[in-house]
């Protein structure tokens, strides 16, 4: 997750519940980023888009191997 803007990092931990005690709506995210839940869609789907780029998937791959 380093690899991405604190912004991204923050609305994945949020979504997933990575860090947290559990995960959150986008509704939810939104209105702890006074954004609304599209944006935060959005937002999801472009920090997914770069962890799955094959530059960052070797490091994600390293990473849950060990």
């Amino acid at each position: 997750l380093a690899t991405l803007t604190p912004r991204e990092e923050k609305v994945l931990r949020m979504r997933f519940g990575i860090g947290e005690k559990s995960d959150h709506t986008l509704e939810e995210v939104g209105q702890d980023f006074f954004v609304t839940r599209e944006r935060i869609r959005q937002i999801e789907a472009k920090a997914l888009r770069k962890l799955r780029h094959p530059s960052r998937c070797k490091k994600l791959k390293s990473f849950l191997e060990s």
